[in-house]
């Protein structure tokens, strides 16, 4: 899992890649968590999906946002990231020329940024959300949403009320052609402490299935 610089809006851009071989291999673009919460390329969870991509076969890419571990740049909390994000897909796309499926996985505030990115690159095929700040930030852009995912979440997040990130996902699933699920983790906080590994379990399957 090499260590790679990308060039960013503010600077360097520190990440760590897993090249799949296969040259139409799907990719995966993983999106940590608000800095303010600690959140880092190398969570524990960031570290398990990045691993489980790679497992499963896809070519995958995890780094820190603008002002983390040794990205350059300040913390902007919304198009900073965005712009950061952007550059880290065309990157990732530049890897990977005969891929034919683009992916996006977002923890929490990663959530909100991916879902922004995806909105404006339609060769983002398919998402996942973890835990996404559904009240705290606005996801109101989803509409039309214009691919397919699953969102995961638990029932004992302090931070996010679990009500509104249902309606979200029945409001997404009224759309023709799409088909988002929703996987709800029981007994868990909201970045899954201690239980990363029943999100991995739902990401695997969800990658496995048709």
């Amino acid at each position: 899992m090499p260590s790679i610089l990308l060039n960013g809006p503010s600077g360097r851009l520190e990440g760590h890649y897993t090249h799949n071989t296969k040259p139409e291999s799907p990719t995966a673009l993983i999106l940590h968590a608000h800095p303010g919460h600690g959140g880092n390329m190398n969570n524990p969870l960031s570290l398990k999906l990045h691993k489980l991509f790679s497992d499963v076969g896809f070519s995958t890419l995890r780094f820190n946002f603008r002002g983390v571990g040794k990205s350059d740049g300040e913390h902007d909390g919304s198009e900073g990231e965005l712009a950061d994000s952007a550059i880290a897909l065309d990157w990732l796309q530049n890897q990977n020329q005969d891929s034919q499926e683009y992916w996006i996985c977002g923890i929490s505030f990663g959530a909100w940024v991916g879902m922004q990115l995806l909105m404006r690159r339609p060769e983002i095929l398919k998402f996942i959300l973890v835990s996404p700040p559904v009240g705290k930030y606005d996801f109101n852009f989803l509409a039309p949403c214009p691919a397919s995912g699953i969102v995961i979440n638990a029932d004992k997040d302090p931070l996010v009320e679990v009500n509104l990130i249902k309606d979200v996902v029945k409001r997404l699933n009224q759309q023709k052609t799409i088909d988002v699920k929703q996987e709800v983790i029981k007994s868990s906080d909201h970045f899954f402490n201690n239980n990363e590994n029943k999100v991995i379990e739902k990401v695997k399957k969800y990658c496995n299935s048709p």
